[in-house]
């Protein structure tokens, strides 16, 4: 999607410090789903999945910068998290995303499911 805005996902690490990374997302009702995928890491083991499990409040920013300041936006969005590793709902998701990301649709996601039940919307402008 060339020109899509960004997504950033906020959570805590264990000794309460934040920790954000860039991420791909795609929202069905009130829920957004992300999948850990098989862009370049060491592992699929990831911090985040670290952190959700320890404190599943998380946030996502989702923002878009133009030249033209009257253009400027951004949404956040505060929710609690579920890892799904495997089963139906996961796939489910998997299935949602690959609708919106024919990366997804090449190169099916490895990882596990980020299921986030939004608690609170916040935006700008």
């Amino acid at each position: 999607m060339a020109g899509a805005p960004v997504g950033y996902l906020a959570t805590v690490t264990a000794p309460g410090r934040p920790h954000i990374v860039p991420f791909c997302f795609v929202l069905d009702g009130d829920r957004i789903f992300s999948v850990v995928d098989g862009k370049p890491k060491s592992t699929l083991a990831l911090r985040r999945l670290d952190n959700i499990r320890a404190e599943p409040a998380v946030s996502l920013l989702v923002d878009h910068y133009d030249e033209d300041w009257a253009a400027l936006w951004w949404v956040r969005v505060d929710g609690i998290a579920q890892l799904w590793e495997s089963g139906p709902r996961r796939d489910d998701a998997v299935g949602l995303l690959a609708a919106k990301y024919a990366q997804y649709r090449r190169s099916p996601p490895p990882g596990a499911v980020i299921a986030v039940d939004i608690t609170g919307w916040h935006w700008w402008p």
